[in-house]
This record gives structure tokens, sequence and C-alpha cells, in this order.
């Protein structure tokens, strides 16, 4: 689109020393218009503003990045709603630099799993988000074959999510490997794209029948052991044979086995269309450092060892693995320390939304990898994920034309975090008391900045 004329009035203009256009570093001034990117000029370009705060120089310290694109985010609302829920989720996501979260199907009641349900969902983040929120459809045994799946394809979810093993909830059941192909079948006649808590319930048995749980199930070490790799790698070698069968699409979610990455690459290699993702979790903790009975760790598939972890931040730089997202999954403090430190029965999810991008830029910062390389895994990537890169007001870049989802951060300023002064809605977190880098100056959902005051932001349907 041509740019506007310099005298024309904006509704916002960020200048900065340092601002992300194009993959690169610039000097420039952005100016906004009607929620998208109207202009990018040099940082003393003669732009001017409809009000007179509107005109912002960030200091030296800080950058401009487009906002954080989170695609892996369980709101739980309506239904779990004292897990968590729109108005609490997107002000954490705000805070931490994201402007877009996709949310699960589960763990809210009803799943998404029909129009209706989905219709639900809409209705309960309308009116209180405060950043876009998109929505995944779910795959369970009883809307295959229903018609059920296109209708929420045509509705405008972005994707279908699957289980492979017990979800944890009863209303959102695991497909067979046999319901696998099933599904990839009937999303491939429209292109849908498959989403996959890749673990297998064989290989699970199989781990549960050979160890002797000690401490009441309060050992790390044992939990690890009852998932070991081979569940994960079995379970996504059955999707590789689905995707080969079908020449469907699927992304494999929170990766955690490195085992599984030779697997992967070859099926990269061959032209399958897979593509797979980890999460902060992963690549900043590691089994050696949590203690028996620290439940704020457990999550499904487990965190594992150190040479484990690097081995996923070089799959991550040589593009094996293409994206990272949060896996937000919280609850009350009772399910999440249930069973007073017995990993059987402690709830599987960690509470990181506000904290993961920053999570993923310390540990990147630490390894030499550059803030630009973190920001294609988290916002071009998850954007081009679910199809927000190429469409208008394009999502994960700042471009002109596309939509001014922009934060202010300074990459260099220290902190740690206070899970009880986290925005999610319940005080817990795995990343309560980490040494973390970078704090979040300001995010601007639509040119708008996401404060006390911040209108809904917009539901998305795919395009």
């Amino acid at each position: 689109m041509p740019e506007p004329l310099a005298s024309a009035p904006f509704d916002l203009v960020l200048r900065a020393e340092r601002v992300l256009v194009d993959g690169a570093w610039r000097a420039a001034a952005v100016a906004v218009r009607d929620g998208v990117v109207a202009a990018i000029g040099p940082v003393d370009a003669p732009f001017t503003t409809t009000g007179v705060d509107d005109d912002r120089l960030l200091p030296p310290d800080q950058v401009l990045l487009p906002g954080m694109v989170d695609t892996h985010v369980h709101v739980n609302e309506p239904g779990r709603t004292e897990w968590e829920g729109f108005a609490s989720a997107t002000r954490a996501a705000a805070a931490g630099g994201v402007t877009t979260i996709v949310d699960m199907p589960l763990n809210s009641i009803p799943p998404t799993v029909t129009v209706e349900a989905l219709d639900l969902k809409r209705a309960a983040a309308a009116a209180q988000s405060v950043v876009d929120v998109g929505f995944w459809g779910g795959v369970i045994p009883s809307n295959l074959g229903t018609g059920d799946l296109r209708a929420l394809h045509e509705a405008g979810v972005f994707g279908f999510k699957a289980f492979l093993s017990p979800s944890g909830v009863d209303e959102f059941p695991h497909l067979s490997t046999s319901q696998l192909f099933e599904a990839l079948r009937e999303l491939t006649a429209f292109d849908g794209l498959l989403i996959v808590h890749a673990e297998d319930p064989g290989q699970l048995d199989a781990a549960a029948a050979s160890l002797e749980i000690t401490a009441g199930g309060a050992v790390y070490d044992d939990f690890v052991r009852s998932r070991p790799e081979a569940v994960e790698q079995t379970a996504i070698d059955h999707v590789i044979e689905a995707l080969r069968e079908t020449g469907g699409r699927a992304h494999v979610l929170h990766l955690s086995s490195a085992s599984a990455l030779p697997a992967i690459r070859a099926a990269k290699a061959e032209g399958l269309r897979l593509t797979v993702e980890t999460c902060p979790h992963y690549l900043t903790f590691d089994a050696g450092s949590i203690g028996d009975g620290e439940t704020q760790y457990k999550c499904c598939p487990p965190i594992r060892d150190e040479h484990n972890r690097e081995l996923l931040w070089e799959a991550l730089t040589d593009g094996t693995i293409d994206i990272v997202a949060s896996d937000h999954s919280p609850s009350t403090a009772a399910l999440k320390f249930a069973g007073d430190g017995s990993f059987d029965l402690a709830w599987g999810g960690i509470a990181g939304l506000e904290v993961s991008f920053r999570a993923v830029w310390t540990g990147a910062r630490a390894r030499g990898i550059a803030l630009e390389t973190v920001v294609g895994w988290m916002s071009s990537g998850t954007a081009a994920l679910v199809g927000l890169s190429a469409v208008a007001a394009s999502k994960g870049s700042i471009t002109v034309g596309g939509a001014a989802d922009l934060v202010a951060f300074a990459p260099e300023t220290p902190f740690t975090v206070d899970a009880s002064a986290l925005r999610h809605r319940n005080p817990v977190s795995a990343f309560d008391g980490a040494s973390l880098m970078g704090a979040v100056a300001g995010t601007w959902v639509a040119g708008a900045i996401v404060d006390s005051d911040a209108p809904p932001a917009r539901l998305l349907r795919r395009s």
C-alpha cells in the first residue's frame, strides 16, 4: 500500500533508535492509523499525530518489536474459569509483550468441538480480552465423521487439537492410532491443520509397568521415568506415518524429547508437511534442578535433563523446531499441589504466559542467540503457523499495512519473577523466583495501549 503523506495526522507515532523492520534493526518512526502501520520513516520523520501525547520517543535502552503471537494458551473459560479466564489471561499476555493468543479447545466446558461450543467461547472472550484472541477446534472420537470438523473450519478456527494419550479431562478423550489416521484424512479434504499432543498410551503403560514408584509419587526422577522419551518418539512416528499416507498437515505440540529430532528432520527432508514447537519451560529448566515434591514443574511431556535441553536449543537454531509457544496451562493452587507433592496427583501444566518471551530471550542471550531470532520463533513464526502473517493487517512483523501490534522492550533490564505479582488468575508458576532478562515497557494492540482502560480487542478467524 502507498505510504500516506507525512503531513496527514496519525493516531500514534512511536520512535526508537532500534526498531525491528524486515528482520533487521534500524532507527525509525512507526506511524499508526486505524489500527495498522500506515508509514515507517526515519526516526525524526515529520509525522504528526491527532493527540499531543501520541508521539513517543522510546528511551535508548528500549527497542520496538512486533507483538508476540502465542499459539498455545489454555484459557479454560467457560467452565473452569476458576483456573483461568479471558480477562486475566489476556492481561497477563499483554504484560509479557504478547498481543495475540490462540486458545486451546480444552480445558473449558464444553470443549471447542462443535460450532455451538465455539460460539460460547467467543461470547466469553468478546467483552473481556485486551489482546486479540483466536481459537483452535478439537478432534475427539465422537466428532470424527460428523461434519463438525468442517463446520468448525468454516467458522474460522485455526486448526484442530488432538491428544494421542489421555488428556487429563474426561470431556476431551484421546484418539487411537487408527483415529489419528481417520482425523488426518478428514482434515486433509479441506486442508485443515492437525495439532497434536504426541504421547503414546502403549508406551506410557509399558513405562508404568516397569516402575516401582516410591515416596508416594513425590520423586521427580520417577515421574520422568514414567514418561520416557520413547513415549513421544513413538507417537511422533505415528503422526509422520499418517502424514505420509494422507498428505495432510500436522504440528507437533510442546516437544520435550530430543530423541524424536532425527525422525522429525527426516520427515521434513522428505517434504512432509510437519511443523514442531517447543516451550519456554523445556528451554529454561532441567530435571537435575527440580526437587522431589516440586509439582509446580509438572507438565506432560516432562522437563528432561540438561543435555536434552541443549539439544532442543540446537534444533531451534537449525530450524528443526519451528516455533516456541508458552503452553500456558494454569490451574488452582489446590490442584497444582494436590497430594502434598505427589506427581501422580498434581495437575500437569506450567503457567508461564506473562514471562514466556522473556524466559526464552534470557536463555537465548546466554547462548549468544540474537533477540531478532527469538522474535522469529515467537512472533513471525507463530503468526505464520496460523496464517496470520499473510493476511491484511498481518501479524508478526512491523510492516506498512500490517497490524499495529507493537511492544516497547528493554532487553538488558534484569528482573526476578514473583508469581504473586503475575497477572494470570492463580499465583502459581514454575518460573517463581527465576532471574530473567527484559522488561516490557509498553504493549499496543491495533495501535491502542493496553492499560487499565484498554478496550476489548478483536476475536480472530482463520482467513
